[in-house]
């Protein structure tokens, strides 16, 4: 055994080992030895690969596992494709200017191409800086957060996150915000899945569209109006890095609540900027400079108009839903004009006040209670009141004036701008003793309103001057009214106050209110008439009527408001002076099946009933109705609808409901290079004939100029218009217009009761509509009434109606039609009675 084992410790070389020769190395790794090794490296190593095969296949399969487990009924990710998030709807002026949004979430959608750059690279930077490179998951991203999350969950700190832009999308548009590692796994599907559905850009205009940037903004352009009044092209760097810094909470960097921590990461997005290429290492330390300033949206393009802007959204409730409203986008064009409503407000606000002061005083509006804080006080006042009108502690109070503390300084009432606070009448309308000492009206300690002398005009008599610390006494009117303007020749209304204030009521009453019009509604019974063969001239008898009602009822008798009966009077004396009884002798006579006919053609009442009394007012119509019917005489006898709304377009641009309904060749054309002017048909109804219409226009100018409107005619413009009183002066209207312009004021207390003693459509609602038309129609050119073809214009007594020289003093030019001439037959004359005026020469009118 020995010599084998010599043997077989022989070198094969014949060399001995302790010749200190050194074999070659293949002779070492020939070895049995080294074989072993060998084999035993194989057999880890092969061992190696297949536990990583074994591993991978598992891997394959778990991930595998994990796509058909929790892939299998998730959201429809294509449906954003189509996805329209819910946008603000915005209510247009007829000039552009804003009149209200209303929205669920105030949203404004902008495609990626109208969104800046620079706010683009902003949110890249701060949120998903491989956007454009990551495959919806960003795995260097999420190996690294990882790794923080396991130090950080071990020191106690917050874990981060690593989701990607496409990640926050598919959150935010398809999942919950659930926190789990099964919301996490299928978010990170859909990621997967949106990546190869959608382009960069798109998944990025959901983002940017979608994403909450507090303060009630969803979207950047929401947030640009809301944080900077500001459009997204006007933005500058540093307000767009603020605006990047807020997805990942916005109410951590309030800019008001919580400025330093706000710029603190407006300045971190800032520099994220800069590293990233976007921008310059100057440009980065410029807009750090920069100091965080909020500039809320002030709507300083925006127009004041609460009635009708709640009218308009009431009208897009009703035929469009509520939806589409409250998320549609949808852009309104109202045919409101800002200036005329700013005009109409005034007049209106001033005439309530006017006749509430006529009224007498009802009292301060509170006192200054012990231990209150005064401005925190006047402050809780100032709320409720109207522009230009302030809350004010009366200090002192002497008999010829009072000390106040209004808008943070010291100043005085004079008894100059405070004469009128008497008490108020008693229960017979008798008015107390005028007021001669200041202090039976106000004493210290008083809230009370008080207004800058320029907005009292009625109160600057006797040459007084006021001063500049000189403020007038005001109260909030217990009286309510409403104004309307419209365009007589479209229907379109221009303005609208359907109140004193709509802080204090919404009610509208140039709407919602139906009130008798009393003598307002008279122009249309003499209008059957003219259309029935009767003219101007003819008289109709003033004198007593008395009515048989039928059984068990009492007899009608109208009266006229003075109590007195004129005798045979021309048709024109009767709508002049606001004859009762002409009117509803001429109402027996055309029948009142005629004079319901006419309300209802006009849109005044379509169920007027058939009772006689309705021909004097009684039958109950509301503003906007009379104030259109009126539009149609001045327009000729043609038919128009009031509208509010001009144009309504949807949240992609496309018409969806215009107003004038006419197709125009030609109008495509945005500038005019003479070309023909286009031919648009006029497809309005002929509600009367244009002659009659004209005649009653120029009797309506009667009213004027020598009738209850003659206040107006020191106005020196043209226009027409009639009054009219309720019972017991309980509503009070004027409904005038000149050539281009309608304008309708009702005046009334919301619960009906007198107006006061002697306060008719003359007092109280004639200086409202003449307030308004002065400003109105200033630097306007002074225009007269359109005639119409085939009428005669003939110089008549403006009180008989007979023919007379042009230089008579009385003297008239009376619209004929033809074959009509002055003079004529006297409507149910007693027997015995001339019935035929002299015509001068003229034939004898024929009736009927």
């Amino acid at each position: 055994m020995s010599d084998n084992t010599q043997n077989n410790n022989d070198d094969s070389t014949g060399y001995d080992a302790g010749d200190g020769y050194a074999p070659p190395v293949r002779h070492a790794i020939s070895s049995p030895n080294s074989w072993s090794i060998i084999r035993g490296m194989a057999k880890a190593f092969s061992i190696i690969i297949s536990l990583i095969i074994i591993v991978g296949v598992i891997g394959v399969g778990a991930v595998l596992w994990v796509f058909w487990t929790y892939g299998k009924g998730l959201p429809d990710y294509r449906q954003l494709a189509q996805y329209e998030p819910p946008v603000v709807t915005r209510i247009h002026a007829g000039n552009g200017a804003l009149l209200a949004e209303y929205a669920n979430e105030k949203r404004l959608f902008v495609p990626i191409d109208a969104i800046p750059p620079q706010l683009i690279h902003a949110f890249i930077s701060a949120e998903d800086k491989a956007f454009y490179s990551h495959f919806g998951l960003d795995v260097k991203a999420l190996t690294r957060a990882m790794a923080t999350n396991v130090v950080n969950y071990g020191r106690g700190k917050r874990l981060i996150g690593a989701s990607t832009i496409t990640q926050q999308v598919t959150k935010n548009f398809l999942l919950t915000n659930e926190v789990s590692i099964d919301r996490k796994i299928k978010e990170a599907i859909l990621s997967l899945r949106m990546e190869r559905a959608f382009t960069k850009d798109q998944i990025l205009a959901l983002y940017l569209n979608e994403i909450y940037l507090g303060m009630g903004s969803y979207g950047v352009a929401a947030a640009a109006l809301n944080y900077f009044d500001k459009a997204l092209n006007q933005l500058d760097l540093d307000e767009m890095a603020y605006l990047a810094a807020l997805p990942k909470a916005p109410s951590n960097y309030h800019p008001i609540r919580k400025t330093k921590a706000a710029v603190i990461r407006r300045n971190w997005v800032l520099n994220q900027m800069q590293e990233n290429g976007y921008i310059s290492v100057e440009q980065a330390e410029a807009a750090k400079s920069k100091p965080l300033v909020i500039v809320p949206d002030t709507g300083a393009d925006g127009a004041d108009a609460p009635y009708f802007t709640e009218s308009v959204r009431r009208q897009i409730m009703k035929n469009y839903g509520e939806d589409a409203l409250y998320g549609g986008g949808l852009s309104i064009r109202t045919t409101l004009d800002p200036n005329l409503q700013s005009l109409a407000d005034t007049a209106l606000e001033r005439g309530l006040e006017a006749l509430d002061r006529r009224q007498g005083w009802r009292g301060p509006l509170g006192r200054l209670e012990a231990g209150e804080d005064v401005a925190a006080t006047l402050a809780r006042y100032q709320k409720q009141l109207r522009p230009k009108h302030y809350a004010a502690l009366v200090t002192d109070v002497a008999r010829r004036e009072a000390q106040i503390y209004v808008n943070g300084k010291a100043a005085t009432i004079p008894f100059k701008l405070a004469f009128w606070a008497y008490p108020p009448r008693d229960d017979d309308g008798v008015r107390p003793q005028p007021l001669k000492d200041l202090r039976d009206a106000i004493s210290a300690g008083d809230i009370v309103i008080v207004q800058p002398p320029s907005e009292t005009p009625d109160l600057i008599r006797d040459g007084f001057k006021p001063e500049a610390h000189h403020y007038a006494l005001g109260q909030r009117p217990a009286v309510e009214g409403a104004i309307v303007v419209m365009d007589p020749h479209t229907g379109r209304l221009l303005a609208m106050s359907g109140g004193y204030n709509y802080a204090d009521s919404e009610f509208n009453r140039a709407v919602q209110a139906m009130r008798q019009p009393g003598s307002a509604f008279k122009p249309f019974v003499y209008l059957a008439a003219l259309d029935n063969g009767y003219a101007p001239t003819t008289r109709i008898l003033d004198a007593p009527l008395v009515v048989d009602q039928g059984v068990g009822k009492p007899k009608w008798k109208p009266a006229n408001y003075t109590k007195r009966f004129y005798g045979p009077s021309i048709m024109r004396v009767g709508i002049e002076k606001s004859r009762n009884l002409m009117t509803a002798r001429l109402a027996m006579k055309l029948g009142m099946p005629e004079i319901q006919d006419y309300a209802r053609r006009f849109g005044i009442n379509d169920n007027l009933p058939p009772l006689l009394s309705m021909s004097l007012g009684a039958g109950e119509t509301n503003l906007m109705r009379l104030t259109s019917a009126y539009g149609m005489l001045v327009n000729g006898g043609k038919q128009v609808t009031p509208s509010l709304i001009d144009r309504i377009q949807d949240r992609h641009g496309k018409t969806i409901y215009r107003h004038d309904e006419r197709q125009c060749d030609g109008c495509e054309n945005a500038l005019w290079d003479n070309q023909p002017i286009p031919d648009l048909p006029d497809t309005r109804s002929q509600l009367t004939s244009p002659a009659s219409a004209f005649q009653m226009v120029s009797m309506l100018e009667g009213v004027i100029q020598r009738g209850t409107g003659r206040l107006l005619s020191r106005l020196d413009l043209v226009l027409a218009g009639k009054t009219g009183t309720t019972n017991d002066n309980t509503n009070g209207w004027f409904i005038g217009f000149a050539p281009d312009m309608v304008v309708g004021v009702f005046v009334g207390y919301d619960k009906p009761r007198p107006l006061g003693k002697r306060e008719t459509g003359s007092t109280v609602a004639v200086p409202i509509f003449g307030n308004f038309m002065v400003k109105a129609l200033a630097d306007k050119p002074v225009i007269p009434f359109r005639r119409p073809n085939g009428i005669s214009i003939i110089p008549v007594h403006a009180e008989t109606g007979e023919r007379v020289l042009p230089t008579h003093e009385k003297a008239i030019l009376e619209v004929f039609k033809p074959g009509q001439r002055p003079g004529g037959q006297l409507i149910d004359a007693p027997s015995g009675v001339n019935t035929n005026g002299a015509d001068n020469g003229l034939a004898t009118q024929e009736f009927f």
